[in-house]
Protein backbone atom coordinates (compact mmCIF):
# COMPACT_ATOMS: atom_id res chain seq x y z
CA UNK A 1 0.00 0.00 0.00
CA UNK A 2 1.63 3.49 -1.31
CA UNK A 3 1.61 6.62 0.08
CA UNK A 4 -1.18 9.21 -0.20
CA UNK A 5 -3.85 7.22 -1.96
CA UNK A 6 -7.06 8.59 -0.81
CA UNK A 7 -10.43 7.64 1.27
CA UNK A 8 -13.51 9.36 1.27
CA UNK A 9 -16.43 9.22 3.46
CA UNK A 10 -19.82 10.38 2.45
CA UNK A 11 -22.41 10.30 5.68
CA UNK A 12 -25.89 12.33 6.19
CA UNK A 13 -24.95 14.25 8.85
CA UNK A 14 -22.16 15.49 11.34
CA UNK A 15 -21.33 13.42 14.18
CA UNK A 16 -22.23 10.16 11.70
CA UNK A 17 -18.76 9.71 10.58
CA UNK A 18 -17.04 9.25 14.22
CA UNK A 19 -20.15 6.61 15.10
CA UNK A 20 -18.65 4.81 11.70
CA UNK A 21 -15.00 4.23 10.73
CA UNK A 22 -13.57 6.69 12.68
CA UNK A 23 -10.85 4.50 13.53
CA UNK A 24 -10.14 3.25 10.24
CA UNK A 25 -9.73 6.94 9.00
CA UNK A 26 -7.55 7.86 12.12
CA UNK A 27 -5.74 5.07 11.33
CA UNK A 28 -5.21 5.81 7.75
CA UNK A 29 -4.19 9.55 8.07
CA UNK A 30 -1.50 8.31 10.34
CA UNK A 31 0.08 6.24 7.49
CA UNK A 32 -0.12 9.09 5.49
CA UNK A 33 -3.32 8.87 2.99
CA UNK A 34 -6.04 11.71 2.16
CA UNK A 35 -9.21 11.05 3.91
CA UNK A 36 -12.14 13.66 3.41
CA UNK A 37 -15.49 13.12 5.05
CA UNK A 38 -18.29 14.25 3.13
CA UNK A 39 -21.58 15.54 5.49
CA UNK A 40 -24.19 15.96 3.17
CA UNK A 41 -26.61 17.66 5.83
CA UNK A 42 -25.96 20.28 8.37
CA UNK A 43 -27.82 17.99 11.15
CA UNK A 44 -30.31 21.32 11.31
CA UNK A 45 -32.60 19.15 12.50
CA UNK A 46 -30.99 16.64 14.31
CA UNK A 47 -32.44 16.44 17.95
CA UNK A 48 -30.66 17.06 21.79
CA UNK A 49 -29.12 13.56 22.43
CA UNK A 50 -27.36 14.42 25.57
CA UNK A 51 -29.66 14.87 28.55
CA UNK A 52 -27.03 17.45 30.18
CA UNK A 53 -27.13 19.66 27.01
CA UNK A 54 -30.94 19.74 26.56
CA UNK A 55 -32.02 23.15 28.29
CA UNK A 56 -28.57 25.07 27.33
CA UNK A 57 -30.24 28.07 25.65
CA UNK A 58 -27.12 28.72 23.32
CA UNK A 59 -27.56 24.60 21.88
CA UNK A 60 -31.73 25.41 21.60
CA UNK A 61 -31.19 28.54 19.97
CA UNK A 62 -28.63 27.96 17.17
CA UNK A 63 -28.08 24.40 16.62
CA UNK A 64 -27.18 24.43 13.60
CA UNK A 65 -24.07 26.59 14.45
CA UNK A 66 -23.35 24.28 16.92
CA UNK A 67 -23.09 21.14 15.09
CA UNK A 68 -20.55 23.07 12.95
CA UNK A 69 -18.59 23.80 15.77
CA UNK A 70 -18.69 19.83 16.90
CA UNK A 71 -17.98 18.90 13.44
CA UNK A 72 -14.43 21.20 13.25
CA UNK A 73 -13.57 19.63 16.43
CA UNK A 74 -14.17 16.18 15.42
CA UNK A 75 -12.32 16.86 12.48
CA UNK A 76 -9.51 17.99 14.14
CA UNK A 77 -8.90 15.33 16.42
CA UNK A 78 -9.41 12.87 13.72
CA UNK A 79 -6.90 14.70 11.15
CA UNK A 80 -9.38 14.70 8.42
CA UNK A 81 -10.28 16.81 5.46
CA UNK A 82 -14.35 17.87 5.63
CA UNK A 83 -16.64 19.42 3.58
CA UNK A 84 -20.23 20.41 3.14
CA UNK A 85 -22.07 18.71 0.72
CA UNK A 86 -24.53 21.64 1.93
CA UNK A 87 -28.13 20.35 1.71
CA UNK A 88 -30.42 20.49 4.37
CA UNK A 89 -31.10 18.24 7.28
CA UNK A 90 -34.99 16.22 6.84
CA UNK A 91 -35.20 15.27 10.37
CA UNK A 92 -36.74 11.86 11.72
CA UNK A 93 -40.52 12.21 11.06
CA UNK A 94 -42.07 10.08 13.94
CA UNK A 95 -45.72 9.10 14.40
CA UNK A 96 -48.66 6.90 12.76
CA UNK A 97 -48.93 8.01 10.12
CA UNK A 98 -45.91 9.19 9.81
CA UNK A 99 -45.66 13.45 9.00
CA UNK A 100 -44.50 14.64 5.66
CA UNK A 101 -40.95 15.37 5.01
CA UNK A 102 -40.11 19.51 5.32
CA UNK A 103 -40.07 20.99 2.04
CA UNK A 104 -36.57 21.57 0.67
CA UNK A 105 -35.01 18.62 2.84
CA UNK A 106 -32.21 16.73 1.30
CA UNK A 107 -34.28 13.68 1.26
CA UNK A 108 -36.91 14.96 -1.13
CA UNK A 109 -34.21 16.91 -3.67
CA UNK A 110 -33.94 15.44 -7.19
CA UNK A 111 -31.49 12.26 -6.96
CA UNK A 112 -30.09 14.31 -9.92
CA UNK A 113 -29.24 17.53 -7.96
CA UNK A 114 -27.68 15.66 -4.82
CA UNK A 115 -25.59 13.22 -7.60
CA UNK A 116 -24.36 16.65 -9.22
CA UNK A 117 -23.06 17.97 -6.05
CA UNK A 118 -21.35 14.55 -4.97
CA UNK A 119 -19.43 13.94 -8.61
CA UNK A 120 -18.50 17.49 -8.12
CA UNK A 121 -16.58 16.59 -5.25
CA UNK A 122 -15.87 13.24 -6.27
CA UNK A 123 -14.00 14.72 -9.20
CA UNK A 124 -12.29 17.13 -7.07
CA UNK A 125 -10.77 15.68 -4.53
CA UNK A 126 -10.18 12.44 -6.60
CA UNK A 127 -10.57 9.52 -4.62
CA UNK A 128 -9.44 6.09 -4.99
CA UNK A 129 -12.43 4.60 -2.52
CA UNK A 130 -15.57 5.60 -1.46
CA UNK A 131 -17.47 4.41 1.98
CA UNK A 132 -20.94 5.25 2.36
CA UNK A 133 -24.07 3.31 4.04
CA UNK A 134 -26.29 -0.05 2.54
CA UNK A 135 -29.53 0.35 0.82
CA UNK A 136 -31.08 0.67 3.87
CA UNK A 137 -29.46 3.75 5.23
CA UNK A 138 -27.27 1.59 8.20
CA UNK A 139 -31.06 2.86 9.93
CA UNK A 140 -34.09 4.05 7.95
CA UNK A 141 -33.30 7.67 8.81
CA UNK A 142 -34.79 9.11 5.26
CA UNK A 143 -31.31 11.17 4.87
CA UNK A 144 -29.58 8.11 5.36
CA UNK A 145 -31.46 6.20 2.78
CA UNK A 146 -30.84 9.09 0.05
CA UNK A 147 -27.01 9.54 1.25
CA UNK A 148 -26.72 5.61 0.22
CA UNK A 149 -28.52 6.41 -3.03
CA UNK A 150 -26.56 9.80 -4.22
CA UNK A 151 -23.11 7.90 -2.74
CA UNK A 152 -24.04 4.79 -5.46
CA UNK A 153 -25.41 7.26 -7.89
CA UNK A 154 -22.27 9.44 -7.72
CA UNK A 155 -19.37 6.18 -7.49
CA UNK A 156 -21.56 5.19 -11.62
CA UNK A 157 -21.23 8.67 -12.76
CA UNK A 158 -18.29 10.33 -12.19
CA UNK A 159 -16.43 8.28 -14.91
CA UNK A 160 -18.32 9.13 -16.85
CA UNK A 161 -17.25 11.92 -19.51
CA UNK A 162 -21.32 12.47 -20.77
CA UNK A 163 -22.60 12.57 -17.18
CA UNK A 164 -22.66 16.20 -15.57
CA UNK A 165 -19.81 18.29 -18.11
CA UNK A 166 -19.75 20.97 -16.03
CA UNK A 167 -18.92 19.36 -12.61
CA UNK A 168 -15.11 18.74 -13.39
CA UNK A 169 -13.11 16.08 -15.25
CA UNK A 170 -13.98 12.75 -15.48
CA UNK A 171 -12.58 10.58 -12.38
CA UNK A 172 -13.68 6.91 -11.34
CA UNK A 173 -13.79 5.43 -7.65
CA UNK A 174 -11.64 1.97 -8.11
CA UNK A 175 -14.04 0.61 -4.65
CA UNK A 176 -17.44 1.33 -3.23
CA UNK A 177 -18.03 -0.07 0.78
CA UNK A 178 -21.00 0.21 2.86
CA UNK A 179 -19.99 0.62 6.02
CA UNK A 180 -21.63 -2.32 8.89
CA UNK A 181 -21.30 -0.81 12.06
CA UNK A 182 -23.79 -2.57 13.70
CA UNK A 183 -23.85 -6.83 13.19
CA UNK A 184 -25.59 -8.84 16.00
CA UNK A 185 -22.17 -10.35 16.19
CA UNK A 186 -20.69 -7.14 17.66
CA UNK A 187 -23.48 -6.62 19.72
CA UNK A 188 -23.66 -9.86 21.64
CA UNK A 189 -19.51 -9.89 21.90
CA UNK A 190 -20.03 -6.85 24.16
CA UNK A 191 -22.95 -8.57 25.88
CA UNK A 192 -21.36 -11.52 26.81
CA UNK A 193 -17.55 -9.22 27.43
CA UNK A 194 -20.33 -7.02 30.08
CA UNK A 195 -22.04 -10.59 31.45
CA UNK A 196 -18.32 -12.40 31.84
CA UNK A 197 -17.29 -9.10 33.80
CA UNK A 198 -20.52 -9.61 36.27
CA UNK A 199 -21.68 -5.97 34.82
CA UNK A 200 -25.07 -5.40 33.92
CA UNK A 201 -25.60 -5.16 30.00
CA UNK A 202 -27.88 -2.27 28.21
CA UNK A 203 -27.51 -4.84 25.23
CA UNK A 204 -29.78 -7.99 26.46
CA UNK A 205 -32.91 -6.12 25.42
CA UNK A 206 -30.99 -4.99 22.33
CA UNK A 207 -31.06 -8.29 21.62
CA UNK A 208 -33.97 -9.62 22.49
CA UNK A 209 -35.71 -7.10 19.85
CA UNK A 210 -33.08 -7.68 17.03
CA UNK A 211 -34.68 -7.62 13.92
CA UNK A 212 -31.74 -5.82 11.79
CA UNK A 213 -30.69 -8.28 8.61
CA UNK A 214 -27.38 -9.38 8.70
CA UNK A 215 -25.16 -8.19 6.18
CA UNK A 216 -22.13 -9.79 4.15
CA UNK A 217 -18.49 -8.57 5.56
CA UNK A 218 -15.89 -8.46 3.44
CA UNK A 219 -13.50 -6.22 5.08
CA UNK A 220 -12.12 -6.15 8.45
CA UNK A 221 -9.76 -3.04 9.21
CA UNK A 222 -7.74 -3.74 12.27
CA UNK A 223 -7.64 -0.33 14.33
CA UNK A 224 -8.26 -0.54 18.21
CA UNK A 225 -4.94 1.52 18.52
CA UNK A 226 -7.24 4.02 17.28
CA UNK A 227 -10.31 3.39 19.24
CA UNK A 228 -9.12 6.39 21.73
CA UNK A 229 -9.51 8.60 18.89
CA UNK A 230 -13.07 7.39 17.54
CA UNK A 231 -14.17 8.01 20.78
CA UNK A 232 -12.64 11.89 21.36
CA UNK A 233 -13.89 12.28 17.95
CA UNK A 234 -17.35 11.17 18.70
CA UNK A 235 -17.43 13.47 21.96
CA UNK A 236 -16.80 16.34 20.39
CA UNK A 237 -20.15 15.93 18.97
CA UNK A 238 -21.73 16.63 22.52
CA UNK A 239 -25.03 17.47 21.65
CA UNK A 240 -25.60 13.87 20.08
CA UNK A 241 -24.24 11.16 22.62
CA UNK A 242 -24.68 10.39 25.66
CA UNK A 243 -20.91 10.37 27.63
CA UNK A 244 -23.05 7.92 29.97
CA UNK A 245 -24.98 6.20 27.25
CA UNK A 246 -24.95 2.20 25.92
CA UNK A 247 -21.89 3.24 23.55
CA UNK A 248 -19.12 3.78 26.29
CA UNK A 249 -19.98 0.82 28.27
CA UNK A 250 -17.49 -1.13 27.15
CA UNK A 251 -14.15 -0.09 27.89
CA UNK A 252 -11.66 0.35 25.23
CA UNK A 253 -9.02 -2.34 26.27
CA UNK A 254 -11.97 -4.88 26.47
CA UNK A 255 -13.29 -3.83 23.14
CA UNK A 256 -9.65 -4.20 21.73
CA UNK A 257 -10.00 -7.75 23.10
CA UNK A 258 -13.08 -8.78 21.70
CA UNK A 259 -14.03 -6.52 18.62
CA UNK A 260 -10.40 -5.33 17.70
CA UNK A 261 -11.87 -3.89 13.78
CA UNK A 262 -14.15 -1.98 12.00
CA UNK A 263 -16.08 -3.76 9.63
CA UNK A 264 -17.23 -3.02 5.68
CA UNK A 265 -19.14 -4.62 3.22
CA UNK A 266 -17.08 -4.12 -0.59
CA UNK A 267 -19.98 -3.50 -3.28
CA UNK A 268 -18.19 -2.27 -6.32
CA UNK A 269 -14.85 -2.29 -7.01
CA UNK A 270 -12.18 -2.64 -10.31
CA UNK A 271 -9.47 -4.83 -8.76
CA UNK A 272 -10.54 -7.78 -6.89
CA UNK A 273 -11.85 -8.60 -3.70
CA UNK A 274 -9.49 -11.01 -1.65
CA UNK A 275 -11.14 -13.01 0.71
CA UNK A 276 -10.67 -11.93 4.48
CA UNK A 277 -9.29 -8.70 3.28
CA UNK A 278 -8.54 -6.36 6.00
CA UNK A 279 -7.27 -2.91 4.07
CA UNK A 280 -9.76 -0.38 2.08
CA UNK A 281 -7.12 0.32 0.02
CA UNK A 282 -6.32 -3.47 -0.69
CA UNK A 283 -5.01 -4.47 -4.60
CA UNK A 284 -4.65 -1.32 -5.49
CA UNK A 285 -1.72 -0.44 -7.28
CA UNK A 286 0.50 2.09 -6.69
CA UNK A 287 -1.01 6.18 -6.65
CA UNK A 288 0.10 7.02 -10.17
CA UNK A 289 -1.18 3.53 -11.55
CA UNK A 290 -4.03 3.92 -9.62
CA UNK A 291 -4.88 7.16 -10.56
CA UNK A 292 -4.44 6.54 -14.40
CA UNK A 293 -7.08 3.41 -13.81
CA UNK A 294 -9.85 6.19 -12.30
CA UNK A 295 -9.38 8.15 -15.80
CA UNK A 296 -9.25 5.23 -18.13
CA UNK A 297 -12.27 4.94 -19.85
CA UNK A 298 -11.93 1.31 -20.65
CA UNK A 299 -12.12 0.21 -17.10
CA UNK A 300 -14.88 -2.50 -16.12
CA UNK A 301 -16.05 -3.78 -12.89
CA UNK A 302 -15.05 -7.10 -11.59
CA UNK A 303 -16.97 -7.18 -8.42
CA UNK A 304 -20.01 -5.68 -7.89
CA UNK A 305 -22.77 -7.17 -5.60
CA UNK A 306 -25.59 -4.58 -6.35
CA UNK A 307 -25.76 -6.34 -9.94
CA UNK A 308 -25.84 -9.69 -7.48
CA UNK A 309 -28.34 -8.58 -5.85
CA UNK A 310 -30.83 -7.11 -8.22
CA UNK A 311 -30.91 -10.50 -10.38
Amino acid sequence: MSERLRLMCVHAHPDDESSKGAATMAKYVDAGHEVLVVSCTGGERGDILNPRLKDDAHIVRDLAQVRREEMARAQEILGVGHTWLGFVDSGLPEGDPLPPLPEGCFALEPLEVTTEALVREIRRFRPHVVTTYDENGGYPHPDHVMCHDVSVAAFAAAGDPDRFPDAGAPWQPLKLYYNQTLSRARIEAFHEALVAEGRESPYAEWLERWERPERVVTTRVQCADWFDRRDDALRAHATQVDPEGAFFTVTREVQARVWPHEEYEAVASYVPIAEGEDDLFAGLPDVGAADAMATDRGLRLVHDTRVERAA
